[in-house]
């Protein structure tokens, strides 16, 4: 098949796409506007494949979206163009709506107009793929799932235009047939994690004797899922999935922020020792916590590993391994990326 990657210069699209052509036998077009969080040196393995292709574009410009689908005629579009980082929204909202609802919006339009012109098999094949986030059904309490019918409740501005991204979808699907499918994924870490998120922020600030900042108590908790193994997800719901149907993705790993640092710094002692041996965890210091921060999120995957067969593969504890050997091993990655980009300096501090 050809597959539309939307965003796939970003962390869970470049990893969908190295998976794809290191996995299966798809072409894959890479279709990214390159904002500070596109990173093609993410794909330097792939990049002179003869199944893998790149164009430079923002889903918000229907002509480009167009043009890129009438040039490369996708059998699926894998939807993962968007602004993503909570912190980032708190202090400019206005990139979010733009990026994750306009620009869904006019993907969809060009999309619907797409599809409206294949011919009958052609139809039968094609996918609309949106790849959505856990954050969109709020926050839980000491107990319970989330699963595919929670009801919706976002509390931050990234998972509202999130959740409204979901709504559109649904919409076009419901209203005007076409054929979507929606998969909302707990946290994911892996390789080529822009240094913003957690676990890369906690690897490279340690590694540089710097303070390990954990906000509040420590105690708010995620489900992990490794990026490799969300990509396997990815690929077995756009092939297998019903259209209309959702499918949550989790690792089923649970675990509070605090445990998460520790665990890293834990990884980071085996792997790379303090010249003075001491364990990294010392780092840790705990900071006034993000505006608004929900307190648990924690995924019920059963229905894609019962309806689909997908499971993770990693623990958490080796995918932490894996990830942090892949930073020590990769420092031209993220050294080129704080030279540039992003200096490690706290966001989401509410100053919109």
């Amino acid at each position: 098949m050809r597959i539309l990657v939307t965003g796939g210069a970003g962390f869970i699209g470049s990893a969908l796409v190295r998976h794809l052509i290191g996995q299966s036998d798809h072409e894959v077009l890479n279709f990214d506007k390159l904002t500070y969080a596109g990173v093609l040196t993410s794909l330097t393995e792939v990049d002179e494949h003869p199944r893998y292709r790149f164009v430079r574009g923002d889903i918000c410009d229907a002509q480009a979206v167009k043009a890129a689908l009438a040039a490369f005629k996708p059998d699926v579009i894998a939807h993962l163009a968007a602004e993503s980082h909570v912190d980032r929204s708190i202090d400019g909202p206005g990139e979010f709506v733009q990026t994750n609802i306009v620009g869904t919006f006019t993907l969809l339009q060009q999309a619907l107009a797409y599809f409206q012109d294949l011919t009958p098999p052609a139809r039968s094949r094609f996918r609309f793929h949106h790849i959505s986030t856990d954050e969109v059904f709020g926050s839980l309490g000491d107990s319970g799932l989330f699963c595919e019918t929670t009801a919706y409740d976002p509390r931050s501005p990234y998972s509202a235009s999130k959740a409204a991204s979901d709504h559109l979808v649904r919409a076009w699907g419901h209203t005007f047939g076409l054929p979507v499918l929606v998969t909302n994924c707990s946290n994911n870490y892996g390789p080529n994690h822009f240094p913003e998120k957690l676990i890369p922020l906690i690897i490279i600030r340690a590694l540089a004797g710097e303070p390990l900042s954990v906000y509040g108590d420590g105690a708010n908790v995620r489900d992990w899922l490794y990026v490799e193994d969300h990509a396997r997800a990815l690929q077995r719901v756009f092939e297998a999935g019903t259209p209309g149907e959702t499918y949550n993705i989790g690792g089923n790993a649970e675990r509070r922020n605090i445990d998460v640092a520790r665990t890293v710094c834990a990884a980071l002692d085996l792997a790379s020792p303090r010249a003075d041996g001491r364990p990294y965890a010392d780092q840790i210091a705990f900071v006034t916590d993000r505006p608004g921060h929900d307190r648990r999120y924690a995924i019920d995957a059963s229905k894609i590993r019962r309806e689909l067969g997908w499971a993770p593969i990693e623990t958490f504890e080796s995918g932490v391994a894996k990830t942090v050997h892949w930073y020590l091993g990769h420092r031209d990655w993220w050294g080129d990326i704080l030279a540039g980009r992003y200096d490690t300096g706290r966001l989401g501090l509410g100053k919109a």
